[in-house]
């Protein structure tokens, strides 16, 4: 532990140094503004990365010092608060309060109990499995957390796992992964998914097909990534269930003010409805959540009184999402994002590889434009280039937008994806946790999982 601290303050110590030396030595050939925001960016995913200070602390310092320095006007910087992302986590906590205050989830979690706590082994694939299937039918991973971790943690405490306890933690990780990662393979299911497909469209023409989206991603980047999940989670958070436990589950009784957990009811399914509805209907699923969150808190008709939104809402995390929106517009604006996806194009025409490595380099590219400028700004920094990267890869142009799905799909760090934090904050469990699965999910993403992509596409003729 005393190691690990050390490595962080000697990683957070050098970007500090790099970022100083950006400062006052910009580098030449652009402007200085864009040496800033380079230490700027540089320092701020550092901090995130090491968790040296809190992570709405670096959120503010980072809002500070664009802001002192005048990197960003206002009206971008602080976008991101009126961003969907933003609200969609802060009616996420009030529904999620209102599902556990309400014992609805305790309630939900006893009529799943008996199916789901026979083991350990089979609780986690279980809940990773409804939260892949909620994949195909909520459009938003948000949405999906807010349902699933209340239920998980009541599980998690009717077979006796504490705060803190690798069982606990195990189901918490579980289902801030599975909520997300998986569900990149399927077309309207996230955010960067829509704005690719969007992009693709408007610029070249391009329409990707719900089936055939889902053909190419989710044999590989859904199952054998949900598969994966479930096994990291029980070999890096090994629990198990005591047998005393399984009894008691099995004579529980429910608990709670029943009206109360009909009323969450009914509201949680007419915005279940309306989430899966979205594509008839047109309303983004961040306002269907905040018209459910002012139902819950309104007098009479609600279940949460309106002054429990201070103790339900995590505003830090709200804070932190916000400034890594931010941190992806301060990439787009200063010109970093074309200066990168410009130095990937010249590696690109140098590199004389084959469709092999062009496959794996566009991967890889959108995987660390992802770390950079946050998940949903991929498609933004690198669709308009995306001809540029077919000319220099000799792959088709569909499929080199499309390899950007296996890049910004695999995560590396927590900040990249509003509704992993959000997931995490929801458990009230630590988020440093989360890396401990997410960090070896990415390392065996880009192992195993690209060149096993590489096959299966090559079988369906997008490659070589």
């Amino acid at each position: 532990m005393l190691r690990s601290l050390r490595f962080s303050h000697a990683i957070t110590a050098a970007a500090l140094l790099v970022a100083l030396l950006l400062a006052f030595f910009p580098l030449t050939g652009n402007p200085a503004a864009f040496s800033y925001s380079a230490g700027m960016v540089l320092l701020t995913l550092v901090l995130w990365s090491t968790g040296i200070l809190p992570p709405f602390l670096t959120g503010l310092i980072f809002f500070a010092l664009v802001s002192v320095f005048g990197l960003l006007a206002p009206e971008q910087l602080f976008a991101g608060f009126g961003s969907t992302a933003v609200w969609m986590v802060i009616s996420g906590f009030v529904i999620g309060s209102a599902i556990t205050s309400s014992k609805l989830g305790d309630r939900l979690a006893a009529v799943l109990a008996p199916l789901l706590t026979a083991s350990y082994p089979r609780l986690i694939g279980g809940l990773v499995l409804t939260a892949v299937a909620l994949g195909f039918v909520m459009p938003s991973s948000a949405g999906r957390a807010v349902v699933l971790i209340p239920i998980g943690l009541a599980l998690a405490e009717r077979v006796g796992f504490e705060p803190g306890s690798a069982g606990r933690l195990g189901v918490a990780t579980a289902l801030a992964a599975a909520c997300n990662m998986p569900s990149f393979a399927v077309l309207p299911s996230n955010l960067p998914n829509m704005i690719l497909a969007g992009a693709s469209e408007s610029l070249y023409g391009i329409h990707f097909g719900y089936a055939e989206y889902l053909l190419l991603h989710f044999p590989i980047l859904g199952v054998l990534k949900a598969l994966l999940i479930v096994a990291l989670v029980i070999v890096v958070f090994p629990a198990r269930i005591d047998p005393q436990f399984k009894q008691a589950v099995a004579e529980t009784k429910f608990s709670g003010d029943a009206t109360q957990q009909k009323k969450v009811a009914v509201i949680l399914g007419i915005t279940l409805l309306f989430w899966v509805t979205d594509t008839l209907h047109g309303v983004n699923p961040a306002w269907v959540g905040l018209m459910a969150a002012v139902v819950l808190m309104m007098p009479k008709v609600g279940v949460m009184a309106p002054k429990s939104f201070n103790g339900a809402t995590d505003f830090g995390t709200v804070v932190f999402v916000a400034a890594a929106l931010g941190v992806g517009t301060l990439v787009n604006v200063s010109g970093i994002g074309n200066v990168m996806g410009k130095e990937f194009g010249q590696l690109l025409e140098t590199s004389n590889s084959s469709p092999f490595w062009d496959f794996m380099s566009l991967s890889l590219m959108a995987t660390l434009t992802g770390v950079v400028a946050t998940t949903p700004n991929v498609a933004t920094i690198l669709t308009p280039m995306a001809s540029e990267f077919a000319a220099a890869s000799e792959l088709p142009l569909s499929t080199v937008l499309m390899t950007q799905v296996v890049g910004f799909s695999t995560v590396i760090f927590p900040y990249q994806v509003a509704p992993l934090i959000m997931a995490m904050q929801l458990s009230k469990e630590p988020l440093s946790q989360l890396l401990k699965i997410i960090i070896p999910l990415a390392l065996i993403t880009i192992l195993l999982l690209m060149p096993l992509d590489y096959l299966w596409w090559q079988l369906l003729g997008w490659v070589g």
